[in-house]
């Protein structure tokens, strides 16, 4: 009784970690959307990419900061993690750029809805790249997410292929970082506080370049408000947010799958979809849109509640448990023989 007590405390421990841990990012997500918006368009700071290397800056200072105290540990560099952690930093630049050209192209509740056929990429990648099962209700459940979404975008009325076509790469891109980025933390070395030390280390400096290339970084540093403590205040705390996301993807993909910390991220932009169909001006309203966008939004909340009920859990446990059966009896018949 003892050890089934052990089993089903950690059992509780656990589950409480991946709900915290998923709850922890949502939450982080829509934190930092409201402070950048709030650099971006409310004090008009005119760069995406500075706000970005802001953010990748404070990573690499808060990490080796607690590095040096001993507060957290990882490797060293050395030439090895060139190799451990590639191919992260291409990736996340993939899916910077992507983001940013989608953002422009489409309106925001188009972008939010098309934004989930990251979730089937995702899964594919799980299972190809991982060698994941998924149980029958979470595929039909990510299905009728990507229904919604077709349904919505094929009603779009101000359809823009361009915008589609970045967008899909932006899901590709995504999907790619989120499983690549699980699969990483098993690497030895690297860990939660690794993965993310380096990919940002990487980063930085060829971000910083295109910046000044571009003339982006010339603009940034002669932006009028630099002078104004509140602007200050919100820049600094959009760049320590930026560092709160990072390590929130990452400890929700440490807890939970790949695919779950996707779905997370979809789920949380709820709000900010219908909020977008009232607010913003740039949403056609059509009844097939809305129904569309409804069906992918509901999908993600079945989703997120099968995972993480505690039958549901159960219920994904039976097939492991199935495939241990089938392995014993097909030793003892090899045996016989």
């Amino acid at each position: 009784m003892s050890a089934k007590a052990c089993a089903a405390e950690a059992d509780h421990h656990s589950g409480f970690l991946k709900f915290f841990s998923a709850l922890f990012y949502a939450g982080s997500s829509f934190l930092v959307t409201v402070v950048n918006k709030t650099v971006l368009t409310g004090f008009r700071f005119p760069s995406y990419m500075c706000l970005g290397i802001g953010q990748m800056i404070t990573t690499l200072v808060v990490l080796y900061a607690a590095k040096t105290s001993n507060a957290v540990h990882f490797q060293d560099f050395d030439k090895s993690i060139l190799f451990k952690i590639f191919p992260l930093p291409l990736l996340y630049v993939g899916n910077h750029v992507t983001g940013l050209a989608s953002t422009k192209k489409l309106s925001l509740p188009m972008f939010t809805v098309l934004r989930k056929f990251t979730i089937l990429m995702t899964m594919i990648l799980e299972v190809y790249i991982l060698r994941k099962t998924f149980p029958k209700r979470l595929v039909y459940s990510v299905l009728a997410i990507v229904l919604g979404a077709m349904v919505a975008a094929c009603s779009d009325l101000a359809f823009d292929m361009e915008g589609y076509t970045f967008i899909l790469l932006n899901d590709a891109f995504t999907a790619a970082s989120s499983v690549y980025t699980k699969k990483k933390l098993d690497t030895e070395g690297l860990g939660k506080y690794g993965v993310l030390f380096y990919n940002a280390l990487i980063i930085v400096v060829p971000t910083l370049l295109a910046s000044a290339f571009t003339g982006d970084l010339h603009e940034a540093v002669a932006f009028k408000d630099w002078v104004k403590a509140t602007f200050i205040f919100c820049f600094l705390v959009s760049c320590f947010m930026g560092f709160v996301l990072m390590y929130s993807i990452v400890l929700c993909s440490h807890y939970n799958s790949a695919l779950t910390t996707t779905v997370v991220g979809a789920i949380k932009n709820i709000a900010v979809a219908y909020i977008g169909i009232f607010v913003g001006g740039d949403y056609l309203f059509s009844w097939t849109n809305f129904l569309g966008l409804s069906i992918c939004m509901s999908g993600g909340l079945v989703y997120s509640y099968l995972t993480f009920n505690s039958t549901s859990a159960r219920n994904t446990d039976g097939p492991q448990e199935l495939k241990v059966h089938i392995t014993e009896d097909s030793i003892r018949k090899y045996s016989t023989n």
